[in-house]
């Protein structure tokens, strides 16, 4: 398969689940305190909102490649 077409499925996926779910949320750990073998640590949740205008031009720009990468032979 054509990378330029892989490239678009990508997109499209991405675009696809921007528009669904609107945000990407991850959570990191920190180390607070260690003393010997005792150790502790704090998770935080954080989240990066993503607008639906990116979801959108995602799924836009990959049926665009799609559709490049298909009349290309």
């Amino acid at each position: 398969m054509k990378p330029i077409i892989l490239l678009g499925i990508a997109l499209v996926v991405f675009g696809i689940m921007a528009m669904a779910y609107h945000r990407i949320t991850y959570t990191t750990e920190e180390k607070i305190l260690q003393i010997g073998p005792i150790e502790a640590t704090k998770k935080t949740e954080k989240t990066i909102p993503l607008p639906p205008v990116v979801g959108g031009a995602a799924l836009a720009g990959g049926i665009v490649l799609i559709i490049i990468g298909a009349k290309r032979k």
